[in-house]
């Protein structure tokens, strides 16, 4: 069934057009064939393209067969001779299996008549052999065959391109949908609502501590880290929600507010300011102007709730009488603009005013002429006499029947201008964290979050009382 192998040592060459290889008997590295013969229809189909005319006494050299040898196997690339210098048909590469099975299969490269024994070539080892002829009706099919493919490929890439679009356009959904301050930093209103501050005071605030905090969660960006601060400040949120909110776990939000808080405390104090004398009388109002021109500042004191304490001191300690809770107290000073001045550390809501007043150091800040402004609690009159300052107080009614006129109209007076300590701890407490229950784990950031929520009062705006 093979080519059948010539042994005649009469002078003879290869018959392929373009091919001069002699025959060697020495070269034992190249082989001659017949073309077959028709002896058996398996072997009349081989020769059926050859001319009798052509084939009679032709020989055909091993060099033309991929392994350098014929094979009888069909789907063999050597069934057939395929390598011919000459080719009268140019087939683009890849369009015909022989191609496929030429670069799966070792090459053989006429060069000087030696085999190559290497089963793949690379471009230096040796030039590509021209293009094999191929049958017209497999050309036909094949290229039939790379038209489909062109077609389904075009429409598989315009269908990767609609995926893609796609895929971008619900990323961007999910981002949008997702909360973060991404979501919302386009909506002013809401912005406000979650913060208590505009969007160009937030980046403000961000700007001052970003260059001494660092991210703790890395799902979160910076922003994000100080939306949830202010979320919990501002409306009060417990651990739980701000984590359900941000799609992190609350042991996150614990370690953000633990890692934030001290910085933005330290950041935003200078914002609670002493205002000099010369700068209280340049913006008083004229509602004390008249009566109060030597007013230097309005305190009160302030309580937020916290839960029981296990401890039983701790517990006697922070119980207050007045608001039947435990609390922790706080004194809170004003300007006559507006604006908190003094801001105490926490103390038990056992104590009175008259010794946090004494042991907050808020005597220190006095000069003399000064005039302070309180509520009757505040029995500091000889204290403030000490600092050469001077106390104003409602009147009392102790061992009196009934107030005189210039006692009521006196004390009406005061009350009228002390009101604005009341108002600015009002809008104070607008974060809604000092209005809150403030769990025993948390009580030691309390004095960390009272300073925050105090300079970022200042910094929205005033109370300014009417003139």
């Amino acid at each position: 069934m093979s080519f059948a192998e010539r042994d005649e040592r009469t002078t003879m060459s290869c018959c392929a057009v373009g091919c001069t290889n002699p025959f060697n008997k020495f070269d034992k590295n190249r082989k001659f064939y017949r073309i077959p013969s028709t002896r058996t229809p398996f072997k009349a189909n081989r020769r059926s393209d050859w001319n009798e005319q052509i084939i009679k006494n032709a020989t055909i050299c091993s060099d033309h067969f991929i392994s350098g040898e014929a094979s009888d196997d069909f789907d063999s690339p050597d069934f057939v001779p395929s390598i011919f210098p000459y080719s009268t048909q140019s087939v683009k590469d890849g369009d015909t299996k022989l191609e496929r099975e030429r670069d799966e299969t070792p090459r053989r490269c006429p060069d000087n008549g030696h085999q190559s024994t290497s089963t793949s070539l690379s471009p230096n080892d040796c030039e590509i052999e021209p293009e094999a002829m191929v049958p017209k009706a497999v050309h036909d099919d094949l290229k039939q065959k790379y038209s489909q493919l062109h077609t389904e490929c075009d429409n598989l890439r315009v269908d990767i391109n609609k995926l893609k679009a796609e895929n971008e356009q619900l990323r961007a959904t999910v981002r949008s949908t997702q909360f973060s301050f991404a979501s919302i930093q386009c909506k002013a209103a809401q912005v406000l609502f979650f913060t208590g501050l505009t969007s160009a005071l937030f980046n403000w605030t961000l700007h001052a501590v970003k260059d001494s905090v660092e991210v703790v969660r890395g799902s979160l960006t910076l922003e994000d880290h100080l939306l949830a601060i202010l979320m919990k400040l501002r409306l009060g949120l417990t651990n739980k929600d701000i984590a359900f909110r941000f799609n992190v776990t609350q042991c996150d939000i614990s370690n953000i507010l633990r890692s934030w808080l001290p910085v933005l405390s330290q950041t935003l104090k200078p914002l609670i300011k002493w205002p000099s004398k010369h700068a209280i009388l340049k913006n008083m109002p004229n509602c004390f102007k008249r009566k109060y021109k030597r007013c230097r500042c309005i305190i009160d004191c302030t309580e937020i709730f916290i839960n029981r304490p296990t401890n039983l001191t701790a517990r006697a300690q922070t119980y207050s009488n007045y608001k039947s809770h435990n609390t922790v107290k706080y004194l809170v000073g004003m300007s006559p603009a507006g604006a908190i001045t003094f801001m105490s550390s926490g103390w038990g809501g056992r104590v009175s005013d008259k010794q946090i007043t004494a042991e907050s150091g808020f005597y220190d800040l006095l000069e003399v002429n000064d005039e302070i402004l309180a509520d009757r609690g505040f029995t500091i009159r000889d204290e403030l006499a000490l600092c050469g300052a001077t106390l104003r107080i409602p009147h009392f009614t102790r061992g009196k029947k009934q107030l005189s006129a210039q006692e009521v109209e006196t004390s009406r007076r005061l009350s009228n201008v002390r009101i604005h300590i009341e108002r600015i701890i009002g809008r104070w407490k607008t974060f809604r964290i000092l209005t809150t229950v403030v769990p025993l784990s948390q009580v030691d950031l309390l004095d960390d979050i009272v300073i925050v929520c105090a300079a970022l009062t200042n910094i929205c705006k005033c109370i300014v009382p009417r003139k």
